[in-house]
């Protein structure tokens, strides 16, 4: 019965919608414009501990639709998983909830999107794939060239100051 305490574990306790917002500012006249709109998206990944071995991982998008200065809508989702993560390695949490757990949450993310984008009259926006495992790595080298600056401008600046 000890091996099952000490035995690695990660699984998804909770799936859920954490927050939605549509705005559509414009309707129903918008409605009327056949021009083709500029349709901007970003996505955020977030992440906190929650309890002992408990994680909670929330991605959020925006995306906002135009047709020239006029908004179409603007929709604004946060999709946040549950997960529990015991007995792995600290070097290995933090890639196992900044890639793996984004990753479940994300199909969820694109479903409501373009279910809320249909509901609301418009034609479906269908969220690109996204590499999870490139955006940590793309955040981890940013952090170390940060860090590798601080450290020069911090041995410079002692330098002026002796």
């Amino acid at each position: 019965m000890a091996d099952a305490d000490t035995s690695p574990m990660f699984q998804i306790q909770r799936m859920y919608l954490k927050d939605l917002s549509l705005e559509q500012p414009n309707s129903p006249a918008i409605f009327l414009d056949q021009q083709p709109p500029q349709v901007d998206i970003n996505i955020g990944v977030g992440a906190e501990t929650i309890g002992k071995d408990t994680y909670e991982v929330t991605l959020r998008v925006t995306v906002t639709a135009k047709v020239g200065e006029k908004t179409l809508f603007l929709l604004e989702a946060k999709q946040a998983g549950i997960f529990e993560i015991r007995n792995i390695p600290n070097d290995q949490i933090k890639p196992i909830i900044s890639i793996a757990c984004p990753g479940m949450v994300y199909p969820y993310l694109r479903a409501i999107v373009s279910d809320i984008c249909t509901r609301a009259g418009f034609p479906p926006v269908m969220l690109a794939e996204v590499n999870f495992q490139a955006m940590y790595e793309s955040q981890m080298a940013a952090a170390a060239e940060q860090a590798a600056n601080a450290v020069a401008n911090g041995a410079s600046g002692s330098a002026l100051v002796n």
